[in-house]
């Protein structure tokens, strides 16, 4: 609810903003198996590829979460964060504050011509990391982002998509087995105590700072509907055809993928 006019709001704060963080991993966590895993294997390339003073490029950063491990993780490195969710651009700002001059945040929107000037303005990265976030462009769009993500990295430079690429018709046992074991872990994650997605929105609402996002956020979505999922092999070719030299998996678990590619 958002407070009458006049009414000072109080800032959300670094402790508030990292609960939210906590309880949005635990949400996700529920809706990806394993999910520690995928960013297991993130670090890993990272580690092993790239150097050891990283620039990252955070997209969809969502409240921060990759951002957050990795930055905990690499002393050296730091982060560029973007997504264009007001409400969860604020939770990210706040919660990833204990980085001070390792981190950034930027509202963007990846759809967007130019977005990538809005938040690099020219620099380049040596790593393009996201998670259960691309899933929302359509198509297009996401050749559109592969392509200008090509752009920006470095040769040797590398992009990982971390995100569920549905089984098609063509798999049906394991479209059936892996439908079946999201449920189960859906079921077993939220009886423990974790939130729904939507839950997490409204617990982020109790503050009064996000709930007064609530009327933007639902603004900029508002023409945004869901896409229909696309498979691996369209993620592999796009990626090809965005200009990466070699493309790969580096993680699976069912249809849950780390999509790896190389400048």
């Amino acid at each position: 609810m958002t407070p009458p006019a006049g009414t000072s709001v109080a800032a959300l704060d670094q402790s508030a903003a990292r609960r939210l963080l906590e309880l949005w991993n635990d949400q996700q966590s529920a809706y990806v198996a394993h999910r520690d895993l995928r960013f297991d294997a993130m670090a890993d390339v990272l580690r092993l590829h790239c150097p050891d003073d990283p620039t990252i490029l955070d997209l969809a950063c969502g409240p921060g979460a990759i951002s957050d491990r990795m930055l905990a993780e690499f002393p050296r490195a730091t982060a560029i964060a973007v997504d264009y969710d007001p409400i969860l651009l604020q939770v990210a700002r706040r919660a990833l504050g204990r980085y001070t001059e390792r981190v950034e945040v930027h509202d963007v929107d990846l759809v967007a011509d130019g977005w990538e000037e809005d938040a690099l303005a020219g620099r380049r990265v040596d790593a393009v990391l996201t998670s259960t976030a691309l899933h929302w462009l359509a198509p297009e769009q996401l050749l559109r982002v592969y392509t200008t993500a090509a752009r920006l990295l470095p040769a040797g430079g590398v992009l990982l998509n971390a995100d569920h690429l549905r089984y098609d018709e063509s798999a049906p046992t394991l479209r059936d087995i892996a439908g079946r074991h999201d449920a189960q872990v859906q079921q077993e994650t939220f009886a423990a105590g974790a939130l729904t997605y939507s839950a997490w929105y409204a617990e982020a609402a109790r503050h009064p700072e996000l709930a007064g996002l609530a009327a933007q956020r639902e603004q900029r979505f508002a023409d945004r509907p869901p896409q229909a999922p696309a498979a691996l092999e369209f993620h592999l070719a796009a990626l090809r055809t965005a200009g990466f030299a070699e493309v790969g998996t580096i993680w699976q678990y069912l249809d849950d993928y780390v999509v790896f590619a190389r400048r």
